[in-house]
Formats: C-alpha cells, sequence, structure tokens
C-alpha cells in the first residue's frame, strides 16, 4: 500500500524557516519533519512513499535521492491539494487504496486501526482530523 504525503505547499505561515527549505523539510531536531512521517507509517508496516513535490523540490528530491521507498514527484509549484492527487492518478492502478497525509502532518494515531476502519465501511474515503485546543478557556 502507498503513502502519499503533500510536500508541495509555500508553508506561509513558517516564513522565516520556508524561506531556504519547503516546510516537509523543517528539522524537528536533526530529521525533516517528512522523515518523522515516513518513519511513523513504516512503524505501521507500510514501505512505499510518493512525495507531491512543489515548492522548493529540488531540496527534498536531493534528500531523497538514494531511498528507494520514496519517491518525489513534481506536481506544480502552486497546484493545490486535489491537483495534486489528480496529478498523481497515473501512478495508482484503477481503484488502488492508498494513504494520504500532508507533509507536516504529525499525528499519533494509530494507522492500522484507520485502515480497519476505512475497509470495513466499505466509503470511498475515510478522513481524520484534529480538534485545535480552545485558544481561550
Amino acid at each position: 500500500m502507498k503513502v502519499v504525503i503533500l510536500c508541495g505547499g509555500v508553508g506561509s505561515r513558517l516564513a522565516e524557516e520556508t524561506k531556504l527549505i519547503p516546510k516537509p523539510m523543517v528539522k524537528i531536531g536533526k530529521i525533516p519533519i517528512v522523515q518523522h512521517i515516513i518513519n511513523y507509517y513504516k512503524y505501521f508496516g507500510l514501505e512505499e512513499f510518493i512525495l507531491a513535490t512543489g515548492y522548493k523540490k529540488d531540496i527534498i528530491e536531493r534528500y531523497y535521492k538514494k531511498n528507494k521507498s520514496v519517491q518525489t514527484i513534481y506536481t506544480g509549484k502552486k497546484t493545490l491539494t486535489g491537483g495534486r492527487l489528480l496529478r498523481l492518478k497515473k501512478y495508482f492502478k484503477k481503484n488502488e487504496f492508498f494513504l494520504l497525509t500532508y507533509g507536516d502532518g504529525l499525528s499519533n494515531l494509530d494507522i492500522n486501526k484507520l485502515i480497519i476502519f476505512h475497509k470495513k465501511h466499505n466509503k470511498i474515503a475515510t478522513l481524520t482530523a484534529v480538534r485545535p485546543a480552545a485558544r481561550f478557556g
């Protein structure tokens, strides 16, 4: 099963960091955010990753150049989420199941339970979301 990670946005809310590197390459400790995400999915046994790149794609491509389990695909500098997915269509078989997350989407979600839930309900998509803590209260 493939995991698509959207890594193409400009990351304007982190402008001081993303002038030089794309947001998924901002480091937490000594590791880029996107590598933390990949490591998390690998923990659940997933080994095939597609990084949908855009803004400063060359930095991501260089970092993953020798990694056989990670494929970087340029999906446009200003392409929005739906457009990125459409540009990846040719990399999937018809009705192939895949996972999708953002290149800054860290979580502690049990991926195996999510897959089981999705298959059990037999729907076209399953979406997870996080309710941010209240700013005041």
